[in-house]
C-alpha cells in the first residue's frame, strides 16, 4: 500500500477555533504560540488591529481574526492564544484565536480546493477545506489575511 502514497505531499496545520468554526494554519508559518497578554493600543490603524505586544524585546503587531472576518469581537478566556506568524518577506504578526486545539497532518487528497464567490469578502481568506477524522477544517490563506493583497 505504501507505494501508492509516494509523491503525495503532507502538510501540518495547527487547528484553531475562531468562534464555533475550526481553522487550520500552515505550521511552517507559525513562529510561536503565546498566552493572551496586555496589548498596547496603537492609534489610527485598521479596526481589526488590536495593537502591539512586546515578545522578548520584539514589538509585534496583533490582529483579531474575528474582526478581520467580520465576526463579533474577541471574548478573551484562558484558552485564548496569540499565534505569532512569520511569512517570508514580512515582519512577524500576531493573530488572536479563541483556542488552539491540535496539530494535524493533511495529505493532498484530504484537502479540497475552494472556489468562491468574489462578492463574499470572507471566502478569500480560505484556500481549502481539510478533512480530518470526519471533521472539516477551513484552511486559512495567510497571505490574503495578513498581506492585504488583492486577489488578481
Amino acid at each position: 500500500m505504501e507505494e501508492n502514497r509516494v509523491g503525495i505531499e503532507a502538510v501540518q496545520y495547527i487547528v484553531v477555533k475562531i468562534g464555533s468554526e475550526q481553522y487550520g494554519i500552515d505550521i511552517k508559518y507559525v513562529d510561536n504560540i503565546v498566552r493572551m497578554q496586555k496589548i498596547t493600543r496603537v492609534p489610527k490603524v485598521q479596526h481589526y488591529f488590536k495593537g502591539v505586544i512586546n515578545l522578548r524585546g520584539e514589538i509585534i503587531p496583533v490582529m483579531s481574526l474575528r474582526l478581520k472576518m467580520n465576526q463579533p469581537d474577541d471574548q478573551f478566556t484562558n484558552a485564548t492564544r496569540i499565534i505569532i506568524i512569520k511569512m517570508e518577506a514580512q515582519a512577524a504578526i500576531g493573530v488572536i484565536v479563541d483556542e488552539v486545539k491540535e496539530v494535524v497532518t493533511l495529505e493532498e487528497d484530504e484537502i479540497e480546493k475552494v472556489f468562491y464567490d468574489a462578492k463574499d469578502e470572507n471566502a478569500g481568506f480560505i484556500n481549502g477545506i481539510g478533512k480530518h477524522q470526519g471533521e472539516l477544517i477551513s484552511l486559512l490563506d495567510l497571505n490574503a489575511i495578513i498581506g492585504e493583497k488583492e486577489n488578481v
